[in-house]
């Protein structure tokens, strides 16, 4: 299996140029895979897979033939490569953008200064289903809202670098992008030395310190726990691998209790305080005495204690809004207005049904856009017109007029494609790319990301819940000056 005969076609490809061309970054590896053996590089990707499995590398589908159950996470062992220049760029848009977000979520539960100046509708909020109003007033310690964030990137056929979302809720996916390195570590060990490829190790070192950051004070030496929903959660492995990885307790909201003003965990030594919730359950389960009454995943009275400064909440509660898909619009607004820059990465273009000029055009042009429901995660609530049927065209039309406000539209993009393995040979499939951006006393961006890849032929969608898997980042360090 080798590169003669690999079709680049008319997309943007992530490891070559031309047909017979390869990027420079990516000439290393491109050799090494010539040079193997016939049916070596299958061999070193079922080695790869079987590594995975026996990690226990999984993830939990969600459907109506499906509840529940656990698959490998799909893996193709050749990488994506972005060379150090491009990522300076990168790394340096997604600041920015992580900056304005988090002022933002300060201005939209405090003055609500940026809908007064009518940079963006009041309606806009106050319609979106992900606005807390008991989190109006709040003040999370030294202002960060955002602790962990994913922004999902992709790159064009015109070979520039959009944001597709944001996600700054409970961004998932991390876990892979540290189990990939230590897969791939091991199946292209010369190439990836040789190659200088940016560490991933540090994450959890990384994470934990953004943890710290956020504990009341005076506390030396915060007690720490991961809060999950639970071993039936898609994200479970995640949870688990992280606690494990931080040293530090992953809890359910069962083992947690507010009692003496404090939010305590039960121990066989009796309560311990608890200085610090990295949450990783949605808004609406944390604290049934403020949200769902029904929840019996969160704690109650937790929002009090986080109210009075006793506990750090990593993401701080009401985050969600900025996940929001119509807000995401008026991202390039609010950087303009809270940091007076333009902003670096751009948006996808986006329409917005509730606008009658806007619905008018997707109406009429469904057969071209993707159409996704504002709030709805993993490829759900999502049209792709170029891949849809006029019935399901047809149903969406129903669904949009129904609830304008729920949908935006964008123009199919045509994503950037990285070699993968596909039986005995190798095909181009499409990507995108979660980085993951800290922020605690500073911001800091984990080096590359979850690179994310639609395994069937022709797709765009490339969630693992919709048949997606995932590829190794590799990001090159700068070159030695001569």
């Amino acid at each position: 299996m080798r590169f003669t005969g690999y079709q680049t076609e008319h997309f943007h490809d992530e490891l070559f140029l031309t047909k017979n061309q390869a990027r420079e970054g990516a000439e290393l590896l491109i050799k090494k895979i010539d040079s193997l053996t016939e049916g070596e590089l299958l061999k070193r990707q079922q080695s790869a897979e079987r590594s995975m499995l026996y990690m226990g590398i999984t993830f939990s589908l969600y459907g109506d033939d499906c509840l529940g159950k656990e698959q490998i996470f799909p893996f193709d062992i050749v990488p994506r490569i972005i060379e150090a220049e491009e990522w300076e760029f990168i790394e340096k848009g997604l600041k920015q953008r992580i900056t304005a977000l988090n002022l933002f979520l300060e201005d939209m539960y405090g003055d609500q200064k940026i809908i007064k100046d009518k940079v963006i509708p009041e309606y806009v909020i106050y319609s979106a289903s992900s606005f807390r109003t008991p989190c109006i007033g709040l003040k999370p310690p030294k202002g960060v809202w955002c602790h962990i964030s994913g922004i999902d990137l992709v790159r064009h056929s015109d070979g520039k670098i959009y944001v597709l979302e944001d996600n700054l809720r409970c961004p998932s996916g991390v876990s892979y992008v540290l189990k990939n390195r230590e897969v791939m570590k091991r199946v292209f060990p010369q190439v990836f030395e040789a190659s200088k490829v940016r560490p991933v190790e540090l994450y959890p070192n990384m994470l934990l310190r953004t943890l710290q950051d956020i504990a009341p004070n005076p506390v030396s030496n915060p007690t720490i726990v991961v809060l999950t929903p639970g071993i039936y959660n898609s994200a479970y492995f995640e949870h688990s691998f992280l606690a494990q990885q931080m040293g530090v307790h992953l809890v359910a909201g069962s083992d947690l209790v507010v009692q003496d003003g404090f939010v305590q965990m039960y121990t066989t030594q009796g309560l311990k305080r608890v200085d610090v919730i990295y949450r990783r359950i949605d808004d609406d389960f944390l604290d049934p005495k403020v949200f769902r009454e029904d929840s019996l995943l969160g704690i109650p009275g937790l929002m009090e204690v986080y109210k009075q400064g006793r506990v750090g909440l990593a993401n701080a509660p009401g985050t969600g809004i900025a996940d929001d898909k119509v807000v995401y619009a008026y991202v390039p607004q609010m950087i303009k207005y809270y940091l007076g820059e333009e902003n670096l990465i751009p948006n996808v273009p986006t329409y917005l049904c509730w606008q009658d000029q806007d619905l008018h055009y997707i109406l009429e042009h469904l057969e071209e856009m993707v159409v996704k429901s504002a709030n709805e995660a993993g490829g759900y609530g999502m049209l792709v017109g170029p891949q849809s049927t006029k019935a399901e065209r047809a149903e969406f039309a129903t669904r949009i007029k129904a609830n304008p406000r729920n949908y935006i539209a964008q123009p199919t993009l045509s994503l950037s494609r990285v070699p993968t393995i596909v039986d005995d040979h190798l095909e181009g499939r499409h990507v995108d790319l979660r980085p993951y951006v800290l922020y605690g006393d500073n911001i800091e961006v984990l080096p590359g990301g979850l690179t994310r890849v639609a395994l069937k032929k022709g797709s765009l969608v490339v969630n693992s819940s919709q048949g997606g898997g995932s590829k190794d980042t590799w990001v090159l360090s700068k070159k030695a000056k001569s």
